[in-house]
């Protein structure tokens, strides 16, 4: 399949943990109610057994960075947690350097439960605040109010996390430009590392798809935007990728690892994986059993799909990725991680300078500011 010799890239590892307190309305994730009891240790069971079959995948490589995903993670114990990072680390050794995140909601932490999470060797925070308008919340059909984010917030720094992620959501039913705002104001007085702030859509097998709320108008959305991107700069967040703002030197080492198309595990229910292998020529994409109490019960192998990319998907796949990117990737990674040669893509490149969409191939990949609003009218010429 590739012109040139695969690359081994940077491994992460992806642990879902598949259950939350409710199902939100918007929420198309792989995430289930929790009933009283959690089956914890049945789960750290199944993520090893899980973990076990995709070891010859690591090829040697050390664990670049850890995302424990949902759901909410942070209705498991912190004991669990520490157990799952034991047994990750007896089974693949660690960067110095290793990112650990956990996702964590407002609705159901403790100040406690965030010093052992701590111990446990997490090492960085991604609070899904939304918004800090009650009302809003409430629509979202969140656990939380907006006095418990903030709440939430200063007790991570209190246990001492010195790296946090806020997720915010705008474009919400009913709201203002002023009330978007308001909610990255009150974001940025708590000074997080990191922002993930990103425009309400609505995703099909969802309770807002089937019964859609009203949303802001396309230009009120693109004056939040505006304002809002102002807002972030001001303060010092820099925009690296479409939806991800940080301040110096804050940036995801994990999303940044899926944007330059690095490989990753993908362990537990529904969780997704990409992984090279240079000895037979191709890159593979694996997911897992989708239903929890399914993947409890696979005692098996829990892979329920495994394919290879082809070329023509993966010169989109890459680009879907590397193009999210403010500064996109070197010209090299196309190669390198994929085995596809820059000149195969340069009639279509060259195409989306003229446009204005994308800056000329020298030493990097990446579109022009214009080329990222219309990002997709870029993708469309490696479909």
């Amino acid at each position: 399949m590739a012109s040139f010799p695969l690359s081994l890239p940077p491994l992460s590892l992806y642990i879902h943990i598949p259950w939350c307190v409710k199902k939100c309305p918007y929420c198309d994730f792989n995430s289930h109610a929790a009933g009283e009891h959690l089956p914890e240790s049945d789960y750290i069971a199944a993520l090893t057994r899980d973990l076990d079959r995709e070891l010859p995948y690591v090829q040697g490589r050390k664990l670049s960075s850890i995302f424990f995903g949902g759901g909410t993670p942070s209705l498991f114990s912190a004991s669990a947690i520490g157990e799952i990072l034991n047994a990750v680390e007896q089974r693949i050794p660690f960067a110095p350097d290793i990112e650990i995140t956990l996702e964590a909601n407002p609705g159901t932490f403790e100040q406690q439960k965030f010093f052992d999470y701590r111990q446990a060797g997490i090492n960085r925070l991604s609070i899904g605040v939304q918004s800090f308008n009650s009302q809003h919340l409430q629509r979202l059909g969140r656990i939380h109010n907006g006095s418990e984010a903030r709440i939430a917030v200063e007790a991570a720094r209190t246990a001492g996390f010195e790296n946090i992620n806020l997720d915010l959501m705008h474009g919400l039913p009913g709201q203002t430009i002023d009330q978007a705002l308001a909610d990255l104001q009150q974001a940025m007085e708590l000074a997080p590392n990191h922002v993930s702030w990103y425009q309400l859509t609505i995703e099909q097998n969802t309770e807002f798809y089937r019964s859609p709320p009203v949303l802001p108008q396309e230009d009120m959305l693109d004056d939040i935007q505006q304002h809002g991107q102002a807002l972030l700069a001001s303060n010092g967040f820099q925009q690296y990728e479409i939806s991800a703002y940080a301040q110096a030197d804050q940036q995801s080492k994990h999303n940044l690892n899926y944007w330059r198309f690095g490989d990753y595990l993908g362990i537990g229910a529904g969780a997704h994986g990409k992984i090279t292998l240079p000895g037979e020529d191709r890159i593979i994409r694996t997911r897992k059993t989708r239903v929890p109490t399914d993947y409890l019960a696979r005692t098996d192998s829990a892979t329920a799909a495994k394919h290879a990319i082809t070329e023509d998907e993966l010169t989109l796949e890459f680009m879907m990725n590397a193009l999210r990117l403010t500064k996109g990737v070197p010209v090299s990674y196309l190669p390198e991680r994929t085995g596809i040669a820059v000149d195969s893509i340069l009639p279509s490149w060259n195409a989306l300078v003229q446009l204005g969409l994308a800056e000329p191939a020298d030493s990097r990949l990446t579109t022009t500011p214009k080329g990222l609003l219309f990002l997709n009218t870029v993708l469309e010429h490696f479909s």
